[in-house]
Formats: structure tokens, sequence, C-alpha cells
């Protein structure tokens, strides 16, 4: 999945616990402009917007599958005939069914008196049957009973005879399911399309959903082939895995006509790629290579061009992955399906394709935005699960990173290959290697586990998370580097052909790269392929190398959080390393760390000061570096004086590195802060993004204004900021347009602005102002969206209450598209008039002037802002029994989450017990007492941290 949800896209995430939700509650990392959809409700979908807000976002959590019930190797499936039959007419209410009909040849492996196959949620409908063996004409089993183990997800037919090893047979069995509105299995969406209400029918498999649609041995190593049959109301179109061969009518019980569409026979595959779709949409079409693609929306969607783009990039893509890989895609069509309401950013399924709406549209033009590399990392990372996960899957949901990660890493070859604009080194690592490694580092579990481990009630949808998607993409990624990427793709093509249509492990891809590596003398390798990568696949974490300049000594050990760490906790495992450096602005060969310790006799330096060493070059490999106080002295005055000679890659992989050892506890703050002192000459607005995020987190810019450090702070940053502030300002008042190529700038340009108007450089509030005021004297003279939230919020925090009132009537406005209407809830926040502020929450309280999802995101908003914290925690404690009825504890948790912030002192404490003694359930409140006093020592923490860093900013602010 996909988003990145299908093969869910980046995958869907499984629901987190109750524990580490509250957990999570009070890390407040979120930023809640981000959190909340659409408020206001309106019948139309609004057209795309033109950016999104970045690529490939994890989907929303889903009800966890469980692995269940692994079957016994009785039998195996060899072809499925099934027929579905939703029975929903247009227009009709609900409650809505479906029932089918499954025939299953199978070969019996070892002779039995049952047959075991898996089902969830069906009930039996009409005779249950054993053909068979085939070899003997008109030959059957009588079953004795189909008893249904609903714990298990399995359905056991108990047989008065047995089934013999090597014989075939044909399971039939009927069946009916509910139709629900979940997103899972067979689902129905509703959704508006020219202002009409419509309804339509579509699956999501994976990974244990299919045996909610019909029974089947839903496992990803029993592979079938499939001849599919959808019966439908005869206004819509169906759509399966492979084309349509035959269209026919059929009658039912009560005499109304039905459509029969009838599918061509499938290629070998498993059942978490069967796909349906049942729909009254339209679709543009073209083909690449005989290979007809058709990408199917809602009729407005397609009349008004919203599909073009990614019409335009799916046959490249494919062509491409061709090319690279040396093995060509097997079916004749590929439909890519785009509706209104989808579980994950998009599903690989062979053949038809599902995505989120999101994920495939944007309004039509020719400029390149970042909402078009949004939609080419999605559709190229489904493209690559038709490689990795459809051709060749893996054999269980432990090796699920053969799929995800292997897709991750082709999404952004993929990507940038149609977008050439995209740099891929500096997109890979900002979006996958660098976030990964921060979530890494606190998750106790590896890449690829024992099969052993993933069964019975282990929740399968926690696999579909960052480490499947992007530490898989990141070790791919150092492969490839390692490997050449020449030998890599003639591994991956070798690998490809030998499991096609069949299942592998992560071993047999390390024997297909053994094979080639063996067949050359060009790369040499420290041991076997197998040995080095099991230290990255099967360990949990990565390591940090540490460089003693002086020895020349590389150290390893395991990167973990040294201030939470306790005396029991093992930190033993030794990863096989490739270490890329270069010396003094010279690439040297690559060398390895296969032990804990190592002296390198060339990294010994002599006493000049431009004798330097960089490890790790452009982060070819997964891990971070430490460097002795004498190279970081060294690498600092570099950057002062020449900060070109390390790669844009390398320098922010440096800062990212040294804040991250930072909050480990392995160097000082001042460290770190050592290395901000050249930013004046850093033009790279990723790089400062990073500083920035590190300096100023999204969530403490309210907090931080409360302590000493923040004049500070503004002195020294802003001296260093102009440079590319008025760079970036130019073209803002001159010639916006021109940035439209500037993926960076269309993400990050936004945090750059925000934060100099936070730190209140004149210029930026006076540019908010001046837009602002166009704006207000004509609504069609549009903001820039670079930097839209920005000049919203402080144009209305430098305004008055004509400014807020205006924000309030766009916000109204029925032309307002949904990302506008986000920005100005937000916006109306930033008032800087208490009174503005109690009136825009009591606002919130109306239902009448918002859905029930934009009290919350107000609320929210206005406790995260400077003056706004104490005036909605007053709020929510007088209009809790109201605020109670609609929202319960998702806001009371919502309200936590950002009053933890500011909680220092057990006076404060006690004014949050206080209303949660009175709001919440016993069991509640003794973890909230817990979170809060945890929040307080995380605060005086902070704190302490703040005033070392206010202690260095007053030796260095006049640097």
């Amino acid at each position: 999945m996909g988003t990145h949800g299908g093969g869910l896209y980046v995958g869907r995430r499984a629901a987190a616990a109750g524990a580490a939700l509250l957990l999570a509650l009070l890390v407040a990392l979120l930023a809640l402009a981000a959190l909340y959809g659409r408020c206001r409700q309106e019948e139309a979908p609004p057209p795309p917007s033109s950016r999104a807000p970045g690529p490939a976002a994890p989907p929303a959590p889903a009800p966890a599958a469980r692995s269940g019930r692994r079957l016994p190797r009785h039998l195996l499936p060899l072809h499925y005939d099934l027929e579905l039959w939703p029975r929903v007419r247009p227009g009709q209410a609900g409650p809505f069914a479906f029932t089918g009909q499954v025939n299953i040849t199978v070969r019996c492996l070892q002779d039995t008196d049952t047959a075991v196959l898996h089902s969830a949620g069906l009930r039996s409908s009409g005779a249950v049957a054993v053909r068979g063996p085939l070899s003997e004409p008109g030959a059957a089993v009588e079953v004795a009973g189909l008893r249904q183990e609903e714990a298990a997800e399995v359905a056991v037919l108990e047989l008065r005879g047995r089934l013999r090893a090597g014989r075939r047979y044909v399971l039939q069995l009927g069946f009916q399911g509910r139709l629900e509105e979940d997103l899972d299995g067979l689902f129905l969406t509703r959704y508006t399309d020219r202002g009409r209400s419509s309804m339509l029918i579509a699956s999501q498999m994976e990974p244990t959903y299919a045996r909610r649609v019909y029974p089947c041995f839903d496992e990803p190593a029993m592979k079938a082939t499939f001849n599919i049959r959808i019966v439908h109301d005869p206004s819509y179109v169906s759509l399966s895995n492979m084309p349509a061969i035959d269209v026919s009518e059929v009658k039912d019980e009560n005499g109304s006509l039905w459509t029969v569409t009838t599918f061509n026979t499938s290629l070998k595959m498993s059942t978490y790629l069967t796909a349906f779709v049942i729909c009254d949409f339209d679709y543009v079409t073209r083909t690449e290579r005989g290979n007809e693609i058709r990408i199917w929306a809602r009729k407005e969607a397609i009349k008004n061009g919203y599909v073009d783009y990614a019409l335009n990039i799916t046959g490249p893509i494919f062509s491409f992955l061709e090319d690279v890989l040396n093995v060509s895609y097997p079916l004749p069509k590929t439909d890519l399906v785009a509706l209104p309401d989808f579980g994950a950013g998009g599903m690989e399924n062979w053949g038809l394709m599902i995505f989120q709406e999101a994920s495939l549209m944007n309004l039509p033009s020719g400029e390149f935005t970042s909402r078009k590399a949004m939609i080419a990392l999605v559709v190229s990372h489904e493209l690559g699960h038709q490689w990795f996960g459809n051709l060749v899957t893996m054999n269980w949901w432990n090796d699920l990173w053969l799929n995800e990660g292997l897709a991750s890493y082709f999404e952004y070859l993929g990507a940038t290959f149609v977008e050439p604009k995209l740099s891929l080194d500096k997109i890979f690592y900002v979006h996958v290697v660098q976030p990964v490694l921060r979530e890494d580092s606190e998750i106790v579990r590896s890449l690829s586990q024992s099969e052993d481990k993933i069964k019975g009630s282990f929740s399968l949808m926690s696999l579909f998370d960052n480490i499947t998607y992007s530490k898989g993409a990141s070790i791919t990624w150092m492969l490839s580097g390692f490997l050449t990427e020449k030998l890599f793709t003639r591994a991956l093509t070798s690998y490809l052909k030998e499991f096609s249509f069949s299942n592998a492990n992560q071993d047999d891809l390390w024997t297909h790269i053994q094979m080639v590596i063996d067949g050359q003398d060009e790369v040499q390798l420290p041991a076997s392929v197998k040995q080095i990568m099991d230290s990255w696949t099967c360990q949990n974490g990565f390591p940090v190398l540490t460089l003693n300049l002086t020895t020349g000594t590389i150290r390893q050990e395991q990167f973990f959080n040294k201030k939470n760490r306790k005396n029991t906790d093992s930190y033993n495992n030794t990863w096989i390393i490739p270490v890329s450096w270069m010396r003094n602005g010279s690439s040297q060969p690559l060398t390895w760390l296969d032990k804990s310790s190592k002296m390198f006799p060339e990294m010994q330096v002599s006493e000049s000061e431009y004798d330097w060493i960089l490890l790790n070059v452009n982060l070819s490999g997964y891990y971070r570096v430490n460097y002795d106080q004498l190279n970081l002295k060294r690498l600092a005055h570099l950057l002062e004086t020449d900060p070109k000679a390390i790669p844009a890659v390398s320098r922010f992989q440096l800062i990212d590195d040294v804040f991250a050892l930072t909050d480990f506890g392995y160097v000082p703050i001042e460290t770190a802060l050592e290395l901000t002192k050249y930013l004046a000459k850093e033009d790279e607005l990723f790089i400062w993004n990073v500083v920035l995020l590190n300096l100023i987190p999204d969530n403490l810019e309210s907090t931080l204004k409360n302590y000493e450090v923040y004049p500070l702070l503004k002195k020294y940053l802003l001296k260093r900021m102009l440079p590319i502030y008025h760079y970036y300002a130019g073209f803002i008042h001159q010639n916006v347009d021109a940035l439209e190529d500037d993926y960076f700038a269309q993400v990050y340009l936004e945090k750059l602005f925000a934060t100099a108007c936070w730190l209140g450089l004149q210029d930026c509030l006076d540019l908010s102002s001046e837009l602002y005021a166009k704006w207000m004297d004509n609504p069609e003279h549009k903001i820039p969206f670079l930097i839209r939230k920005t000049v919203c919020c402080y144009g209305v925090a430098v305004g008055s209450d004509k400014e807020w009132n205006f924000a309030w009537k766009m916000y109204n406005h029925t032309d307002s598209v949904e990302e506008d209407e986000d920005i100005l809830l937000y916006a109306m926040s930033c008032a800087n008039e208490p009174w503005l502020l109690y009136r825009y929450l009591q606002y919130g309280l109306s239902d009448t002037l918002f859905s029930s999802n934009c009290t919350s995101a107000i609320i929210s908003h206005v406790m995260t802002k400077d003056i706004g914290h104490r005036i909605a925690w007053e709020f929510v404690t007088e209009n809790w029994p109201l605020l109670n009825q609609g929202y319960g504890q998702e806001l009371l948790h919502d309200v936590l989450k950002v009053m933890g912030r500011f909680v220092k002192t057990d006076v404060q404490i006690q004014e949050l017990q206080v209303f949660y003694n009175a709001t919440l359930e016993e069991d509640e409140r003794e973890a909230i007492t817990v979170l809060l006093e945890s929040a307080k020592l995380e605060n005086i923490e902070r704190r302490k941290l703040l005033i070392k860093v206010a202690s260095w900013l007053e030796k260095n602010v006049d640097d």
C-alpha cells in the first residue's frame, strides 16, 4: 500500500494503543493547523488545491487487521471462480448486503477429512459441496457440516470422506455479507458529483480483508488464478483486476434486471490483491507500450482535467520501471481509480489501483507544484508494487518490507524521472531517511522478524509503519550505494525473474545479490551479503559512529537516548557498516567498519585547521555520525569560510545529526549551536528548515516567548536569516511565479517567513499587512499560496477587528476551497485582542456556523497562541457541559496536549487536576496525573536547556 498506504501507500497505520496515545498527547509535536479536515459542510467537494502539504503522508488508522490463525498446509488453492453480487441500487437506502458464490479448485497435499479456509463476518448461503477428485468425472466428497470459527477467522468444512494427497478438488461455497461504509473489505461510500448525491462500491483487501468478502485461502503465499464475475445495477460500470470480456443480464428473484460483467482470467496472485469497483465514473485514457491505462474519477473531476497530470506521468513511470528492472509489465490494462473516500493514500491491486482523490488530482496547469510532486510519488510507489509485491510477493507479513521498502525506494526514482526538477538525493533524505532516523531510535522493532512472531492476535496493521516503508527504503538506498546501481538492478532483475508469480523472503533477495557479486570483481565486500544486510534488517535501531581524528579510530554503538537509559537496558548490537568519507573536499574510497571499533590510519589528520574529515557523505548509509571536538571545530570553521565545500545534503545531515545527538545526551547543546554560526551564508531552504525546526519547534512557539531566550534568539537568528529572507521576499514582491519550479520553496518557504514574522522582523510584518490589505481591497487579488498562512495570520495579528471580520467573511464565502478555509480558520486565532479570540471561541460553539470537527480545531488553534492559551482554557472549563456533549474525551485530549506545554509547577498541575477530577473516570484521572507530572518534568528540563541556549547566545549574539 501506499503514504505513503497500499502496499497500503507510506501504509495505513494501526490505531495506537491507549497508553501510547496518552503519551503522545504530551509529546505534542503536532502542527495543529494540519490536524483537522474540512470544517464547513457543503454538498459538492471542492476542486483540489494546487499544493499539497508534502509528499506521501501516511494514511489514517484503520481497525486493526489480525493475522489470525495460519491455515494448515493440507490444501493449496489453484483457481477461484468468484461471483459477487452487491444488492445496491442508486438512491436506495441501507442497510446494504452482498451475496456471492465461490468455487475454489485446490490440490490436496496431505490426506485430510477437513477443509480449512479463511472466512470472517460472512454467513453461509445455499449448499456447501466438495467435487472431486477431478480425475474422476462426477465424483464428490460429502460435507458433514460447515463450522465458522469467528475468533480464528476460519471456516471448517467437515467431510464424511477424505481428500487424498496429489488429487484436485473443487470447494463450492455460497455466502452473504454486510456492505458497510468502513473502507475495508468490500465497502460502500457516498459522494457528491455535479451537485448530485451518489454511491459507489469498492474494495480494500490488504492485509487480511479478502476473507471478509469471500471465503478464501487468505495468505500471501497461497497464490491462485481468478475468474471473476460481478453482478451490478445497469447504471454502474464494474471494474476488476483484468479486462472485462463479457457483459450480460440476469433477473433476480423479484424479476428485476441486473448487469453481469465477466472478467478475463487473472494471473497467479495473492488474495489481498483482488479488487472490485462498481461506480458511475468517467475516465481518461492513453496507451503505453500496449498497456491501456485508464484513470477513473467523478465526472466533474474528469471534465475539469483534475486527473490529466496523473495520466500523463503513469505511462512514462511504467516504461521507466520496465527499462530499469528489465522485466515487462504482464497485464494488458491498468485502471487507476480516484475515490472521494479511501482509507489509504493508494493501493496497488494488480490492474486496478485505488487511490484517495487527493493522491491523484490537481488543478490543471503547466507549472510544477508540490501537489504534482506528491501525486508523482504516490503513483510511482503503487507502480513500483506491480513488480515488488504483485509479481513477487513476500512469503509472509514478517518480510513486508520487501514489498513496501522496495516500492518506497523506486517511488523516488520514478517520481524524479518524470519530474527532474526534484533533486533525488535531497528529497529522499528530507522525506525518507531523516524522519525515520528520528523515529527508529524510539521503536523497539526490527525491519524483518521471524515468521512465528507474526501470528495469532498480532495486529498486521502495526507493520504498515515508517519502519517498514522508510527504513526499508533507506537500507535499500544504502545497499544500492555500496553495490553500485548497476549491480543492484542486475540482482533485482534476477530475483524478479526467478520468483515471478511466486513468493520470496529476504534471504532469497540476499542470495540473488550474492550471485551477482560473485560473478564480478569490481566490488569487494567484507562479508557475505546476508551477514551484512541481516545486521541492518534483523536488529532494532541503527548505529552512531564516533570518529576520533587524533587516532583515526571509528567506534560504533547503537543510537539510543542516554538520558532515558536504564541500567538494565542492553545495547550490544553491532552492524557491518559501509563508510563513505571525504577528506578536505576530496571523496575517498569506501571503507567498512565490521566490528565495534577499528583504527583507520588514513583518517588521522595533521594539526592544520584546514585538514578535516566528513563521514557518511550525502547520507549514503543509515546511521548517524558523532565527531570529536577537534573535527567539529574544523567543520564549523569550514562552514563559516566556505560552506559549499561540504555538499548540501551533508550540511543538512551534519546539522540534523548534531541536534539529534544533543537531544539524546551525546553532546552538549552548545556543540550544535556552534554549527549554526555560518547560516548567513546558507542559501538552501531545506537546510534552514531543519535548523528552525530544531531551534523553534512549531509546538513551542507560544511558550518560547515567555523565556529570556527569545530576545537573544531574535537578534542571533534574524542577523543570519536576512540574506535568504530578502532573496525570497524579492520574488514575493516582484515575480512569485518564478518560484513555481522550486519544490523546497513551495514546501518550506512558509516556515521561514512565519519564523521571520514571529521574531518580529518588521519587513515581514509590513509585507503581511500589505498583501492582506491588497486582498481586502480586491478579493480577486490572491495572496501567494507559498506564504498565505503566514500572511493571513500576521495580517489579522497586526490589524484590528476590521481585518478579523474580513477573514471571517472570506471563510464563509461559498467559493472558498478547503485549503483556504483551513488557513483562515487558523488565521482568525492569531488576533492579538482577547475579546476577538473570545468571540471566535463563542462562534465555535455554534453548530450552524461550524461542523463539529471545527470546534475542536478552533479551541486548539487559540490555545497555541501567546495570549490565547489562558483564554481558551477558561473557555473550555466554563463551557465544558456543552462541549462534553458534542466532543467529549477527544476534545479533552486535544486540550491536554496543548496545556501540558505550559505546566511548570505543582500549582499549575493542581489547577488542571481540579478540572480533570470533575470530568474523568478514576482510572483516567490517575493516568492524567502521571502524565501531567511527566509534562512538568519535561518542561523543567526544557527550561534548563533554554538557560544554556541563552547563555551561549549572550556570548555569541554579536559575532
